[in-house]
């Protein structure tokens, strides 16, 4: 098909769609490309230039590939709440949210009320399909979240304080009253982890196969729980903590203390890897962000900070308590206390959040743990009477990704995932704050030996300071012309006596050498293979 111009020439037309798919990765090739292409025509260099020319196409195809990816491969788009005129996005209720969602969303927010088994804590597995639940009065429950049908729930009788799943719906622990269990989806009791003692809290890592432990001692324990071998047994000596989180980026714990000290720890150290001061008081809550290199913390002086992990710097402080905070696959921050919940959001991209959402609970609710669904765009609240799901718009990934985390998944690719997660699992040994280094090569840094001038130039210029000290006025008598010039130049004998003396052992050295290689006698038979010396 074409269409003939002014100038009689025919030129092709590209259909509507198509040229629309085109300007849509165009804009998605520039979102990945980084930043604009260099300018190469000013180069001299032809190696150089030809060098920078193949790493700029291969920066223009990985953009390319990375939009087609997004494109056919990254269908469905996050939501997100809109707010029309002076209205503000934080005075929206969820009733009239769930007016507007479609009915398979409206299914995901409810209230649970169990107000005799509470407070209530609760976990999610990787792919947001199954939940554990756990009340302070004993109750353990899992529950399948595609259908909202109880699994399975049954009644310990003892204290439980916190409750995590190992590395699939399979298995989940619990911290009860006296140690830690480990329960299988029927509720079985399969183990008694003794030697954790009394739990507060409990975390997994999920690429390493161990399980993190918190006791009311301050002992932080790591146990592997495919061999069931202890791998780490330390005391923090900060104190009773049970505010614990690990950084998913590189499997670092980190623990809240009371003195305000926010402490990071790997299995194969005694010593904690980063003390930092976070707060002038205890700390209450902590959280880490998907990317690894964002952490919130809250204290008991009312405030909530934002860390950049990288430079161990405050980017944001925000007034306000919070008891408990998680961050969302897509970088909202949810705090809670007391009985209101409120959401953050960084909205300009440069990790300065501001207001989004908030709920209230019903008068009474003591929120204990929020705890964002993967996947879906629900935030999950534990409180005193129970616990609750409510919808934030844009919480979410929307689209997952089956080799990672399949909510679809049957019991065939469920066994075939947790022995492939079984052959590429992690030895403690790679849990470190950068784990960018592993496989890298450290470089033996040479001990460079300073130049004759760089000597003079370093001894002129501490000569020059001495020089330049002042003097002090001392009484009648003890303020002669002549005693000041004595003081000088003792102070510059004292400036150059250093430089000196390491010049002098680096001559004796170089003399002992020459004296030690003179001396050196060879044995008979090895004589003649001896450089001789040149005659004269």
């Amino acid at each position: 098909m074409g269409v003939e111009q002014a100038n009689g020439t025919p030129t092709e037309v590209v259909p509507a769609s198509e040229q629309d798919i085109s300007d849509e990765l165009d804009v998605k090739v520039k979102k990945y490309l980084r930043g604009e292409g260099a300018n190469l025509e000013a180069l001299q260099d032809k190696k150089l230039k030809g060098q920078l020319v193949i790493r700029e196409e291969l920066y223009g195809k990985s953009a390319k590939a990375a939009a087609k990816a997004e494109k056919w491969l990254m269908p469905s788009e996050g939501g997100y709440l809109e707010a029309e005129g002076i209205e503000k996005t934080w005075r929206i209720k969820q009733e009239s949210i769930a007016r507007e969602v479609d009915i398979l969303s409206s299914k995901n927010q409810y209230d649970i009320v169990l107000p005799e088994l509470g407070p209530y804590t609760q976990d999610f597995t990787s792919s947001g399909r199954y939940m554990a639940v756990g009340g302070r009065k004993g109750h353990l429950a899992v529950i399948d979240m595609k259908n909202m049908g109880v699994i399975k729930d049954f009644q310990v009788r003892e204290t439980v304080r916190d409750v995590v799943f190992l590395h699939n719906e399979l298995f989940f622990a619990a911290a009860q009253k006296k140690y830690p269990y480990i329960y299988n989806r029927d509720g079985t009791e399969l183990h008694c982890l003794k030697e954790h003692g009394s739990v507060l809290k409990l975390q997994f890592l999920k690429n390493h196969f161990l399980l993190a432990s918190i006791n009311k001692f301050g002992q932080l324990h790591y146990q592997d729980v495919t061999m069931g071998e202890m791998v780490g047994n330390y005391r923090t000596g900060l104190g009773r903590t049970a505010v614990m989180q690990v950084n998913p980026f590189n499997g670092v714990v980190g623990l809240g203390h009371s003195g305000g000290i926010v402490t990071m720890w790997k299995p194969t150290s005694s010593a904690p890897l980063v003390k930092m001061l976070c707060h002038h008081g205890p700390v209450s809550a902590l959280a880490f962000h998907p990317n690894g290199h964002l952490m919130a913390t809250a204290g008991m002086d009312k405030k909530i900070k934002l860390w950049d992990l990288r430079k161990f710097e405050v980017l944001q402080t925000l007034p306000g308590h919070a008891k408990t905070l998680d961050f969302s696959q897509k970088g909202l921050l949810a705090t809670g206390t007391g009985s209101f919940v409120q959401i953050l959001g960084d909205f300009s991209g440069t990790e300065n959040y501001s207001r989004y959402m908030g709920h209230s609970m019903a008068k009474g609710y003591q929120i204990g743990k929020v705890l964002f669904r993967p996947y879906e765009d629900v935030l999950s609240i534990g409180h005193s009477m129970g616990w609750s799901c409510i919808l934030i718009p844009g919480s979410g990934e929307p689209n997952f990704d089956s080799w990672v985390a399949n909510p679809f998944e049957t019991s065939k690719q469920r066994r075939e995932k947790e022995v492939h997660s079984l052959l590429d699992k992690l030895p403690p040994e790679t849990i470190m704050l950068d784990p960018t280094k592993i496989g890298t090569v450290r470089q033996s840094r040479k001990r460079e030996k300073p130049t004759k001038q760089e000597r003079k130039a370093e001894m002129e210029a501490a000569v020059e300071d001495a020089k330049s000290i002042p003097l002090r006025k001392k009484m009648k008598g003890k303020n002669k012309p002549s005693k000041k010039v004595k003081k000088r130049e003792e102070a510059v004998a004292r400036a150059k006596k250093p430089f000196l003396e390491r010049q002098m052992e680096e001559e004796n050295l170089s003399t002992k050498k020459q004296k030690i290689s003179g001396e050196i006698e060879l044995p008979k038979s090895l004589q003649r293979f001896a450089r001789k010396k040149a005659t004269t």
